[in-house]
């Protein structure tokens, strides 16, 4: 492309220092310091208390672009008017954006406006997903490239490289994160007329390896996890541990009792999101969530009371309000943090320290468990034990029906067991 560009400008009028008298004469009309070139589509001008000329020029579609020649002398600021208005009007007719950015200066803008909306709490979730790719792997590879000139075999490199940078072979789900974060950029950069939507952007691959279900908790062993917690919480020997712990505990438990997600959907409730909600005379208590999928109501167990009480109790600034009387003022305070307001931006550490301390790291296969395991065992223990049907624990988890019976297959077969055999 840059070679037919090259070709098209060789076959315009040269304008050099020593036409430039000529130029002028012939095609700029000089009214109030604006100087208009090529009948008019193409203005020269200075703003008061600048050195360098501006300069307007008239797109194909009619629309006008204002941009900066970064020339103080007229003759050096008409060619290069000259040359802006030649390359916008061929990139058009080639269906590209009339000006070219780099990779870096779009990618900046994407970011920008996802973090935004993220700030705001009204964009999606896995906007901070993407933000992430975007500034650990976009960034370093295609800093100074452009969209429109990358190739199959840019994206083929690129995706090697970003392999060796994560030492693994990225799951189906982490590609999945990539594509739609690199598709997220895409949008912004035809939204904003960086690229044009006829260009032809190559796609990431979204193929890989099928990951593995996250290991769950047995009875005993949840048993065994909340009697240790009764004493563990008290036996942090620094100021944040003694704080942490009753946390986590609180964290852990509730997790077990809703099926939420853990992370964005739990560390980000607050009191008003809780109320009671009554069916047939029986008082559940219900919590809106914000997370991955959208938001959605879910019912905790009855033993979640237990749970907001003592989170209640530990919370300086709101103790002081009666508990029954906490869901009906719509208190807008986190609900998972330390006394003073603090929240922590992870508790994931805590948690393999307390694994570690009940010899509940890794299951019998070797896997390690993470706080994400709880949400799978909840999620066991609903269609094993209490018989939850798909579709009710798909709209409580948040997950389509089809995700819950692909990933638990297995168990769905056995909760039919009386029926099967």
């Amino acid at each position: 492309m840059r070679t037919q560009l090259k070709d098209y400008k060789s076959k315009q009028p040269a304008v050099s220092p020593t036409k430039n008298t000529y130029l002028l004469k012939q095609y700029a009309t000089v009214q109030a310091q604006s100087i208009y070139l090529r009948d008019g589509e193409v203005v020269l001008y200075r703003r008061s208390r600048s050195l360098l000329y501006q300069c307007r020029y008239k797109l194909a579609d009619g629309t006008w672009y204002r941009q900066s020649t970064r020339k103080a002398s007229i003759e050096h600021a008409v060619a290069v008017a000259c040359d802006l208005y030649d390359e916008a009007r061929y990139r058009q007719r080639l269906g590209l954006a009339h000006q070219t950015h780099t990779f870096a200066q779009i990618a900046a803008v994407a970011v920008a406006e996802m973090r935004v909306k993220i700030d705001a709490s009204t964009g999606r979730t896995a906007y901070s997903d993407y933000v992430g790719c975007i500034e650990k792997y976009f960034l370093p590879y295609f800093k100074d490239k452009r969209l429109e000139e990358l190739s199959n075999t840019d994206i083929v490199e690129f995706e090697l490289w970003r392999d060796r940078q994560m030492r693994r072979k990225p799951k189906a789900s982490t590609l999945m994160n990539f594509a739609s974060a690199w598709n997220r950029l895409l949008t912004v950069a035809v939204e904003r007329g960086y690229i044009s939507e006829r260009v032809p952007v190559p796609k990431l691959t979204t193929k890989g390896e099928k990951g593995k279900t996250r290991p769950a908790f047995s009875e005993e062993e949840i048993t065994h996890l909340l009697t240790f917690m009764e004493t563990w919480q008290y036996e942090g020997l620094r100021a944040v541990e003694k704080q942490i712990r009753p946390l986590l505990r609180d964290y852990i438990e509730m997790l077990l009792l809703t099926g939420m997600r853990h992370g964005t959907e739990a560390m980000g409730i607050c009191w008003k999101h809780i109320e009671w909600h009554k069916d047939k005379g029986v008082r559940y208590l219900r919590i809106w969530v914000d997370g991955k999928t959208g938001g959605r109501w879910l019912i905790a167990k009855h033993r979640a009371v237990d749970v907001l009480k003592r989170l209640h109790a530990r919370q300086t600034d709101i103790r002081n309000i009666l508990f029954d009387d906490l869901f009906a003022q719509r208190v807008p305070h986190l609900l998972f943090r330390f006394a003073d307001g603090y929240q922590p931006p992870s508790m994931n550490g805590t948690f393999r320290r307390l694994m570690r301390d009940t010899g509940l790291l890794k299951n019998t296969e070797g896997q390690t468990r993470t706080l994400y395991s709880l949400r799978h065992t909840y999620a066991t223990f609903e269609l094993l034990n209490n018989k939850t049907d798909i579709h009710t624990l798909s709209k409580q988890m948040g997950n389509s029906a089809l995700m819950i019976e692909k990933h638990y297959s297995k168990l769905t077969a056995t909760m039919a067991a009386d029926k099967l055999a």
